[in-house]
């Protein structure tokens, strides 16, 4: 429950032909992590072009709108026609792409040149009548499209361009140009330079269908419509088979990409290994309890044609000069493992030291519940903690944080009847808590725990006082358990230094109890007595002195590195910090109570509101369903935020600081994970 995973040092060699099976199992399993596997990895000829088949994979969903989040296939192996099978679907898909793209480029040119045309459209005569006006020229026909706006730039004002599509097929303009007659010789010298083509009267259009020179703009235009709703069926078309391409091949291509990543990512840690004529030599870490499983798999996946050898830790040359830590593992059930985020965003422990995962689970548990008292809003947090990991759309994406949501909930829910609140109603437990209180104590209670010092709830500062009593317990407990952890860390890495003369240490620990008794003997009515003064002197003597005392002990010299007066000035500022320590961190366990009483004046506020509002008719009882509403739903989102920051600084600056002293790895095994 307090240890981390043993872990064992192991060494493979591999066959050349059972490479690929041998990755592709350790990576399903995630067994095994290679040393610097977060080093970027170098590309072979072979991973490029899985890479490149693998974007065009990606592109293709994405043209189709499939998401490739979901995990790679379980249970199936590579058999070596995936990349045929997704030349093949990727090349399909990329024709059915360049068909759709070239439909909706086509309604854009149509839509596009309407909106030209309609410069035209109220003169009611053919384009070829225009060229026998006395003040207008007109050309109709087709130039180069690199050309049109070099030609747009070079007539300026002198003449009106009007573009009314691209030709696919001749990969021209089609367009409409008209100046004054007296501008006529340079629009036909520019003309010339664009390699005009005019259009020749009585001849078909291949987009319109219709003699452009002997339509009118209006029929034009008209013609143009006709077209763009033409081809905007066609698209129709091409979006319904787009479809139905898209339910054909979902599973084909979520498939291959899995494979394909599979395959892509072992041809990127087999150019990491040392490689003989027929042999691959690699090594890593693995936790050892799964060690005797792995090997197993791997003999009979292998049919015995595979060296494995394995070493504790301390065999392993790098560990014993120090130059590598062991990776560390923790293994445990499902509500601590929840939690295990909160001690890795701080750091990991170093191997074969305490796991602190279990009590940070249960303190984060309680302490949010205390602040966040109210039946009805844990529920609410306990619902989401459901949804996140239950569901797989939007919730989903946040299922690391279901199990702390689901604790938190209960914690806070438990809490909030003690309380006696449910979505801040202050008497809805009113009933069961009479009852209860009656049958435990004799006497009828509105509710079991009191935070605010009302009189009329039958509350008072006393009682609040003892709360805050508590919360101090509280912090009494976790900063002891933090001391007493880092001691048994320090006498495990043998740092004994640190055991016996230091403020983390056995005179820390001391020195921080006896403190606490001596006020606790104060409050009740004691007295200071001669013996505290020795009591307190000696720990923090050896706190002081503990340097050098050490070095007396090793036979180190200089015994005083520094001097004399930095020693001396070393030592005041070490008593002043270890004092001023532990009274700040004994005391910023305050801050529980604190919110808990925040939170409680809060929703005491928003049902004090409601309650008066309640009995003001139709409007009265609209206002106070919304203040209740909108109420809750800020403690949740706002005070929630608080709270869970809140707990997380208490476990960060009163607990891990402790015995954090030196950050270990974490295990990051060898994994396959989307490109």
């Amino acid at each position: 429950m307090f240890t981390l995973r043993k872990m064992k040092y192991i060494e493979l060699s591999v066959l050349k032909n059972d490479i690929n099976a041998v990755l592709e199992y350790l990576g399903r399993k995630a067994a095994v992590q290679f040393p610097d596997a977060s080093d970027t990895m170098s590309e072979s000829p072979e991973a490029s072009e899985l890479k490149e088949l693998i974007d065009r994979l990606y592109s293709a969903g994405c043209f189709l709108n499939i998401d490739f989040n979901p995990e790679f296939c379980e249970g199936v192996s590579a058999s070596g026609g995936e990349a045929a099978l997704a030349h093949n679907i990727c090349a399909f898909i990329e024709q059915f792409k360049d068909r759709c793209v070239k439909t909706e480029h086509e309604i854009s040119r149509l839509a596009a040149a309407a909106d030209e045309i309609k410069a035209f459209s109220k003169m009611d005569m053919p384009l070829s009548d225009f060229d026998h006006l006395s003040f207008l020229t007109l050309r109709v026909g087709q130039i180069d499209s690199k050309s049109f706006p070099v030609l747009c730039e070079s007539l300026g004002d002198r003449a009106l361009i009007v573009s009314l599509y691209d030709d696919a097929v001749s990969g021209g303009k089609k367009i409409i140009a008209a100046s004054s007659k007296k501008g006529r010789f340079a629009l036909d010298a520019q003309l010339k330079k664009a390699s005009f083509e005019p259009a020749a009267e009585n001849k078909n259009d291949a987009l319109l269908g219709a003699d452009i020179c002997g339509a009118a703009p209006a029929q034009i235009l008209e013609r143009l419509i006709e077209r763009q709703n033409q081809v905007k069926k066609e698209l129709e078309k091409l979006n319904s088979e787009k479809e139905k391409i898209k339910n054909e091949h979902e599973a084909d291509l979520r498939k291959l990409a899995s494979l394909l990543n599979v395959k892509l990512t072992i041809e990127k840690i087999k150019s990491r290994f040392t490689e003989t004529e027929s042999l691959y030599h690699f090594s890593g870490w693995t936790p050892a309890d799964m060690s005797v499983k792995t090997t197993k798999d791997l003999m009979e996946l292998t049919n015995r044609r595979i060296a494995i050898n394995a070493y504790p830790p301390n065999e392993v040359p790098s560990i014993k000069s120090g130059k590598e830590k062991v990776p560390v593992a923790m293994k445990h059930n499902a509500f601590v493992k929840g939690f295990e985020g909160v001690v890795f965003s701080y750091g990991a422990p170093l191997y074969g030291t305490i796991d602190p995962t279990v009590l940070v689970a249960v303190f984060f548990t309680i302490m949010f519940g205390i602040m966040f008292g109210d039946a009805g809003q844990g529920l609410i947090l306990l619902l989401l903690g459901i949804l996140t990991g239950k569901s797989k759309k939007f919730f989903g994406k946040f299922k690391k944080f279901s199990v702390p949501l689901i604790s938190v909930g209960i914690s806070s829910a438990v809490m909030g009847f003690l309380y006696g609140s449910f979505f801040t109603n202050e008497k809805f437990f009113v009933a069961p808590t009479q009852k209860i209180t009656n049958l435990i104590l004799g006497h009828p209670a509105d509710r079991i725990l009191h935070v605010l010092p009302m009189s009329e709830s039958g509350g008072s500062i006393t009682k609040l006082l003892y709360f805050f009593g508590f919360t101090i317990a509280v912090g009494v407990i976790i900063n002891s358990l933090g001391l007493l952890i880092n001691i048994y860390n320090c006498i495990v890495l043998r740092k004994y230094q640190t055991v016996f003369f230091s403020k983390t240490g056995i005179p820390g620990l001391f020195l921080f109890w006896y403190a606490i008794c001596f006020v606790l003997r104060l409050f009740f009515g004691g007295k200071i007595q001669t013996i505290d003064l020795i009591v307190f002197s000696v720990p923090l003597l050896c706190i002081v002195f503990g340097r050098l005392i050490w070095r007396v002990i090793k036979k180190e010299k200089p015994l005083l590195e520094n001097g004399l007066l930095v020693f001396v000035i070393e030592g005041f500022v070490e008593i002043m910090e270890t004092i001023s320590s532990y009274f700040s961190n004994t005391v910023s366990f305050l801050r529980v109570g604190a919110f808990a009483l925040a939170h409680a004046v809060f929703s005491f506020i928003i049902f004090y509101f409601t309650e008066q509002l309640t009995g003001s008719g139709f409007a009265g009882a609209f206002c106070a369903a919304l203040i209740m509403i909108a109420g809750n739903v800020i403690i949740i989102a706002l005070e929630g935020l608080i709270v869970a920051i809140q707990v997380m600084r208490l476990n960060y600056y009163e607990f891990f600081n402790k015995f954090f002293m030196e950050t270990g790895a974490k295990f990051a095994p060898f994994r396959f994970s989307k490109q």
